[in-house]
């Protein structure tokens, strides 16, 4: 289920807020800049489904967003517990960093979990299956996947050259709670 933890950036302890309401996640990250929002297929899919057939499924809203943002490319990840090189992008992608452009992703299934470092707190967002989540480009984060990842996701660019980061080499990532601690 979607969950949302805020933190103060001084203190990773306990959340100073936690919900799982869709529309209280929204509110909080929207009024950080950060889009967040569910989509449905224009037709079922399953886990058989192809890259090809997925994109087609969310076209309509990736087309939208592609217009509202100047988006150029769009593809599919499939993140699965036996995956050759889950550790190494699992730590690849726990370190904070920031990109040039928006992180726009959307989980077609499983989850993942996006945490957000902005003035003076942290939001962790466990994003799941339904959900859309554009991080701003030039925004402080870092994601987690556990370390058995089992997630399909939409990653949509600008950038052709896809995931591109530039590391804050700040370690305030490893102080807050991983993915095994709360996805729920």
């Amino acid at each position: 289920m979607s969950t949302l933890y805020v933190y103060s950036d001084k203190n990773a302890g306990a959340p100073l807020v936690e919900t799982q309401d869709r529309k209280e996640i929204a509110r909080h990250l929207n009024a950080e800049g950060v889009r967040f929002e569910q989509w449905e297929a224009s037709f079922p899919i399953s886990d058989q489904s192809s890259s090809e057939e997925i994109l087609e499924a969310y076209s309509a809203e990736i087309e939208r967003l592609k217009e509202e943002g100047g988006y150029k490319t769009a593809d599919v990840i499939n993140m699965y517990p036996s995956h050759p090189d889950k550790v190494a992008l699992r730590q690849k992608f726990l370190d904070e960093h920031q990109h040039a452009e928006d992180e726009v992703r959307f989980f077609v299934k499983g989850d993942g979990l996006f945490y957000l470092h902005l003035e003076g707190k942290v939001m962790a967002v466990q994003c799941c299956a339904g959900d859309l989540i554009s991080v701003p480009a030039n925004t402080k984060h870092w994601f987690d996947m556990g370390d058995t990842p089992n997630f399909t996701a939409v990653r949509i660019f600008t950038n052709p050259e896809g995931w591109v980061a530039k590391f804050t080499g700040d370690k305030i990532a490893s102080e807050y709670p991983r993915y095994e601690a709360l996805a729920k």
